[in-house]
C-alpha cells in the first residue's frame, strides 16, 4: 500500500491524498487553498483550472498522471464541508472516473458550489450518512468505508476508515472532541474504538495545533461567550454586527437565539451565508431558518442597509468578512461602499479568529483600523477553534494505537509538534511517524 500527501501536508490547505492498493486508487479529499484566491479575487471573478493551477491554489494532483494512477482511481471520498477540502472538486474532479461520496450536507454545499460556478460533473455525486458506511468498487475488490461522526466547526464531519487487507486507513482530517455540541451528533466513541481494534495502520491526522498544550473548548463555551458579549454590554440605541465563519451553522443557531432574545431582528447578508444556511434547510439542519432574514442580491442588501442604517437598535446583523476579505460586507461597510455608516458605540463582534496566513492578518489589521476611527466598539476572538489541541491528540491517538501516523494539516512548523507528541506515546521518527511534504510517497 502506498500513500501518497497530495496537499495540505504543506499548508492549511487544498487538503488532498491518495491512497494506492495496488489495482486500486482512494482519493481522500480535493481542496483550495484559499490565501491566493483571496488575492485573486481582488483582480478577477472567473476561475479555470488553469489558472487555479498557476496560482497554486489547488492541489498538484498530475503527480497522479506522471505515476500512471489517475485511471485507477475509484472514489472521491470527503471528510466535511469546507473550501479547503472540497472546493477544488468542481475544478478537478471530471479528472476522474470516479464517484464522489459525502454526508448530505457536505453534498449538498457541493451542489450548491457547482451550481455557483455553471459546472456539470459527469461523476456520479454519492450521499452517506454520518455512523453509516459505503462500499467502493475496486478492478477485483469491494471496499469499505466508513463514516465516523466526529465534531469540526461544520455539520456532518466524519472521519473516514477505509478497509484494506493490510488494516484500516483512518483519515482524521479536521476534526476536534465535543462531547457537548450545540447541534448535531456528539463523536461516535463507540466505532473509533471498534476501528480501533480490528487495527488502524495508518493514521493520517489533523496535527493544525499539536503545539498547543490545551484541550480544545466545547462550542457551548463559544455560546457562552457570546451571550455574555451580546446580553451583558450595554447596545441599547446602536448598531450590533456579528460576523463569522459562514459554514458555521452551530454558531450562526447561537447568535440568532441570543439575537432574538434581545428583541431585535435578525438580518444575515451575504453570498457566503446564504449558501451554507441554504444548504443546511435542504438537508433539515437549520432550525433557525425561519427567525432570519437573508438579503444577498445588491439590491436586496442596498435596501436592507438603508433601513437598518434608520433604526439599527431595532436589528442584529450577520455579516460576512471576520477576516477582513476584501469585498465582503463588512469591508465594504467600512468603506462606505454601502448604505449604513457605522456611529461612535456601533458594535462588531468576530465571532472567529484570523486564519494566521499573512494576507488575513493584513485585511484584519486595515479592517479593524478603518472600524476604529469611526470609535466602533470590537469584540475579538469570541469563539472556540474547531481543531483538536495537543491534549485531545494524546487521547485520540491512545484510543486508536495506530501502527503509523502522518501529520496532516499545515506547514511543516504547525504539524511537527506531533512528531514530539507521538515520539512521547511511543512512536519512532522516520520508523512509524512520518513528516511529509506534498508530492512524497510513503510506502506500508
Amino acid at each position: 500500500m502506498d500513500i501518497y500527501g497530495i496537499g495540505g501536508f504543506n499548508e492549511v490547505g487544498k487538503n488532498m491524498t491518495a491512497v494506492d492498493l495496488g489495482e486500486d486508487v482512494i482519493l481522500f479529499d480535493c481542496g483550495l487553498y484559499l490565501p491566493p484566491i483571496v488575492e485573486l479575487e481582488e483582480r478577477e471573478k472567473v476561475y479555470t483550472e488553469k489558472r487555479l493551477r498557476q496560482i497554486k491554489a489547488v492541489p498538484s494532483d498530475d503527480i497522479l498522471d506522471n505515476l500512471g494512477l489517475r485511471k485507477k482511481v475509484r472514489a472521491i471520498v470527503l471528510s466535511h464541508a469546507h473550501l479547503d477540502h472540497i472546493g477544488a472538486i468542481p475544478y478537478l474532479a471530471q479528472r476522474y472516473n470516479a464517484d464522489i461520496i459525502g454526508t448530505p450536507f457536505t453534498i449538498e454545499v457541493l451542489k450548491t458550489l457547482l451550481r455557483d460556478e455553471k459546472i456539470n460533473l459527469k461523476n456520479k455525486l454519492r450521499v452517506i450518512q454520518p455512523n453509516s458506511f459505503c462500499y467502493v468498487q475496486g478492478k477485483n475488490t469491494k471496499y469499505k468505508i466508513d463514516f465516523i461522526n466526529i465534531t469540526h466547526s461544520t455539520l456532518q464531519c466524519s472521519l473516514l476508515a477505509l478497509h484494506t487487507n493490510e488494516g484500516v486507513v483512518l483519515y482524521a482530517n479536521d476534526f476536534k472532541l465535543d462531547n457537548t455540541p450545540i447541534l448535531g451528533k456528539k463523536p461516535n466513541y463507540e466505532k473509533i474504538k471498534e476501528i480501533a481494534k480490528q487495527g488502524v495502520k495508518v493514521l493520517i491526522v489533523d496535527s493544525l495545533y499539536s503545539g498547543d498544550e490545551r484541550k480544545t473548548a466545547s462550542e457551548k463555551v463559544a455560546r457562552t461567550l457570546l451571550e455574555e458579549v451580546l446580553l451583558t454590554t450595554d447596545n441599547k440605541n446602536v448598531g450590533v454586527f456579528v460576523t463569522t465563519f459562514s459554514s458555521h451553522i452551530a454558531r450562526l443557531k447561537s447568535i440568532t437565539e441570543f439575537g432574538k432574545r434581545l428583541n431585535r431582528k435578525i438580518i444575515f447578508l451575504g453570498r457566503s451565508l446564504n449558501k451554507y444556511v441554504s444548504a443546511a434547510t435542504r438537508v433539515g439542519l437549520c432550525p433557525f431558518r425561519k427567525d432570519v432574514e437573508i438579503a444577498t442580491f445588491r439590491n436586496q442588501l442596498q435596501k436592507t442597509l438603508k433601513r437598518i442604517n434608520q433604526n439599527r437598535e431595532k436589528y442584529l446583523v450577520v455579516c460576512t468578512g471576520h477576516q477582513g476579505e476584501p469585498g465582503s460586507i463588512l469591508d465594504r461597510l467600512s468603506k462606505d461602499k454601502l448604505p449604513f455608516q457605522f456611529k461612535n458605540q456601533d458594535q462588531v463582534i468576530f465571532s472567529s479568529s484570523v486564519i494566521p496566513t499573512k494576507i488575513n492578518i493584513e485585511n484584519r489589521e486595515r479592517l479593524d483600523n478603518r472600524l476604529k476611527k469611526r470609535r466602533v466598539r470590537l469584540f475579538n476572538n469570541i469563539h472556540v477553534s474547531g481543531h483538536a489541541g495537543r491534549e485531545d491528540l494524546r487521547d485520540f491517538i491512545n484510543m486508536i494505537n495506530p501502527e503509523h501516523i502522518i501529520p496532516a494539516h499545515g506547514e511543516h512548523k504547525k504539524i511537527a509538534p506531533m512528531i514530539e507528541l507521538a515520539q512521547e506515546l511511543g512512536y519512532k521518527d522516520k520508523k512509524n511517524v512520518h513528516l511529509i511534504n506534498n508530492g512524497q510517497r510513503l510506502r506500508f
